[in-house]
């Protein structure tokens, strides 16, 4: 998603994915940690958005794990290169891509305290990101951003039932907007069937140079 090839020459298509994390019992020493990650994916066709969720889970992780990971899953369901706005309230995700990586390239994935905290998982990250533009934008959390919360909503549900979708699936979010508005009224700004800004900007991040694939 989307599937459909560009000619040569064509601008590719602009994919927004929302994407979250959540780990539950943080607060806990004595026990594992099960932790979600998820996401929303959004591109107009026609006249129209075209709306897709994914969520994964681990029995025990960590919230940066999480974070990374929300991208990763995000990433991998696209079939084609592809222009992202990928918007996250992880600053440990959106500044890891936007401005760290490049120094961890460049040193071979080291610091000068030690070993970068889960290398695996910014290599495959890196890895899928290489394929595509991608505008990585940070938004506060729990702030009243409808897909960002939406989101966190899928990401505690499969922390918490340690569930995954298997890839894309339908959206709820539009069933899910109904629900806030009708229980918390709340959103009721939001405007879901509003055409994209054919002005919208888009700053994509340049990625470091070529190195070891992850596991």
């Amino acid at each position: 998603m989307p599937d459909r090839a560009a000619g040569p020459g064509s601008v590719p298509p602009l994919v927004h994915i929302f994407a979250d994390e959540s780990c539950l019992g943080v607060q806990f020493t004595d026990r594992a940690s099960p932790g979600g990650a998820a996401g929303l994916v959004e591109f107009w066709r026609r006249d129209r958005w075209i709306r897709r969720d994914y969520w994964i889970s681990e029995p025990a992780t960590t919230n940066n794990r999480m974070a990374l990971r929300s991208a990763i899953e995000g990433l991998n369901a696209m079939r084609r290169p592809c222009r992202i706005i990928l918007t996250s309230d992880s600053q440990y995700l959106v500044k890891g891509m936007r401005e760290w990586i490049h120094g961890w390239v460049r040193r071979d994935w080291k610091r000068k305290t030690g070993a970068v905290e889960n290398e695996e998982l910014w290599k495959r990250l890196l890895q899928v990101a290489r394929r595509h533009q991608i505008d990585w934008r940070w938004v506060r959390g729990h702030a009243g951003h409808p897909q960002n919360e939406y989101a966190n909503d899928l990401a505690v549900a499969a922390a918490r039932e340690q569930t995954s979708s298997g890839g894309l699936v339908d959206s709820r979010f539009e069933a899910w907007l109904g629900e806030q508005r009708e229980k918390h009224e709340r959103y009721f700004d939001f405007i879901e069937f509003e055409a994209p800004r054919p002005d919208q900007p888009f700053h994509p991040a340049a990625f470091p140079g070529p190195t070891a694939p992850g596991p």
